[in-house]
């Protein structure tokens, strides 16, 4: 009985299970801390940039390694790469839960978002390397299903955790998750690594690339605290500018470079990627901003707020599947141009809201949207990873899901300058909402701008690829 539950066919699901639930703390974590961080603020009494720290020492952290976690992925092999990032993740969890002040949270927080990095990339490099291309999208389809159901319940649960236990708890969670993460992996999981000869780990391009990123999503970030032309901001870019250009250079003349530029000369990888950087800079702006006013302006508690994105996560969790499957049989471009074209439209139907509206006047935008996100997501995570060599699959992985977030990045910075060009008023004023209300509508303008161009773009580069599974000739 045993050996027929692990027999090759099933233990293929077994493993995406596996990395599945590893995904889904990674997820989780995103989402669920945001409605806990006011008792946070209260317990631990912290002053404001101390709590936007809490959620920025994870992201950053995320962003900066995700492309170190790729390349160790491939290099020191999947299977132990993902499990050393659960490890990480699950101690890091426990000591979010038992910190007593600022500094040992905000620790904790960036401990957590390395084990995020070494475990994101190794995910989807696993799914690559185990499944037939025949069956890959629906695996894809599956993963980005699991992203969006943890995505979707991440409010609702820090929500009640938050109200009816205490917030250590939203942490405490991961603990019995990771350990059965862990367990489940050593059991089923098969080691797979980049077989090409020469591989080493290309320390000076960890380096500079993750200076460039840290000074870029750093300077994104914080660019509406202390304005987009101070000496601190300008300065950030231009580390971040001379930061991506010494690692290009490295990565040119390195004989195994942590990032194979040549990966870029197919266009549909770099279709894919732009894509994506287009889909995270037009939405993780819009799911901000749109919390905002649903708490600010609507009036709704903040699990009220993650119970409205549910008409959206929920068509994404039942559309990505099925969009998996489709583009595996007739490739992803024209799905991401449509999914982009109906992400436009989500976001134009928000650009309409205002200080009357009510739930019924978001959830045709949240409808169009969840049909557009669950019809780009998958067709595009499929169309980049198609085109990579399997053995490469971990830094594919990695570039695709670093685009991602600094996509979501910049979106957040444009909309938050846009938004701020409009305000004005003193906070807590009538007519600072009103101005409010004013800039987050000529923000969706620009953001359905940005994905109807996403739209084009898919369209224009992205053609059906080929997977490429063959190993060079001297690795087999």
């Amino acid at each position: 009985m045993k050996s027929r539950l692990f027999a090759p066919e099933n233990r293929k699901w077994w493993t995406l299970g596996a990395v599945a639930f590893g995904l889904f703390m990674i997820m989780l974590d995103n989402t669920i801390v945001n409605v806990a961080l006011p008792a946070i603020q209260r317990d631990l009494h912290i002053g404001i940039s101390e709590l936007e720290w809490v959620f920025n020492g994870y992201a950053l952290t995320f962003g900066v390694l995700m492309l170190t976690g790729g390349k160790l992925a491939d290099l020191l092999g999947r299977r132990r790469i993902f499990i050393v990032g659960l490890v990480v993740f699950t101690a890091a969890s426990l000591a979010c839960g038992l910190a007593s002040s600022a500094g040992l949270l905000i620790g904790a927080r960036v401990v957590q978002g390395v084990g995020s990095a070494l475990m994101n990339p190794a995910t989807l490099s696993i799914i690559t390397a185990t499944f037939p291309p025949r069956q890959r999208g629906m695996a894809i389809g599956i993963w980005a299903g699991v992203a969006a159901l943890a995505l979707a319940i991440g409010p609702l649960v820090g929500g009640l955790i938050t109200q009816h236990i205490s917030w250590n708890w939203i942490f405490f969670i991961n603990v019995p998750v990771g350990i059965l993460a862990i367990l489940v992996t050593r059991l089923v999981v098969d080691e797979s690594r980049d077989t090409s000869a020469n591989q080493r780990l290309d320390l000076p391009g960890l380096l500079s690339s993750a200076v460039a990123l840290f000074a870029l999503t750093y300077g994104l970030i914080e660019a509406n605290t202390y304005g987009w032309t101070s000496g601190r901001i300008l300065g950030l870019f231009v580390v971040a500018v001379v930061g991506l250009v010494v690692f290009v250079a490295l990565e040119l003349r390195q004989r195994a470079p942590m990032l194979d530029l040549s990966l870029f000369k197919n266009g549909t990888f770099a279709g894919a990627n732009s894509v994506m950087l287009l889909v995270g800079l037009a939405m993780f702006g819009v799911f901000f901003y749109n919390s905002l006013f649903i708490q600010n302006i609507m009036g709704y508690s903040a699990v009220q707020t993650g119970a409205t994105f549910l008409p959206m996560t929920g068509l994404i969790i039942l559309v990505a599947p099925v969009a998996g499957r489709f583009s595996d049989r007739v490739g992803s471009r024209w799905m991401m141009g449509g999914g982009m074209l109906l992400l436009s439209l989500s976001l134009f139907i928000f650009s309409r809201l205002d200080a009357g509206s009510n739930f019924w006047d978001l959830l045709p935008g949240l409808i169009v949207g969840g049909f557009g996100m669950g019809l780009v997501m998958t067709p595009t995570t499929a169309a980049a990873m198609g085109s990579v060599a399997v053995d490469k699959a971990g830094v594919g992985s990695a570039v695709l899901n670093s685009m991602r977030q600094v996509g979501g990045s910049l979106g957040i910075a444009v909309m938050g300058a846009i938004v701020a060009s409009e305000v004005h008023a003193p906070l807590g004023t009538p007519q600072a909402a009103a101005e409010f209300v004013t800039g987050f509508q000529h923000a969706l303008v620009v953001a359905s701008l940005i994905a109807l161009a996403g739209a084009f773009l898919a369209v224009a580069t992205v053609r059906k690829y080929r997977h490429l599974d063959q190993p060079l000739p001297e690795a087999a």
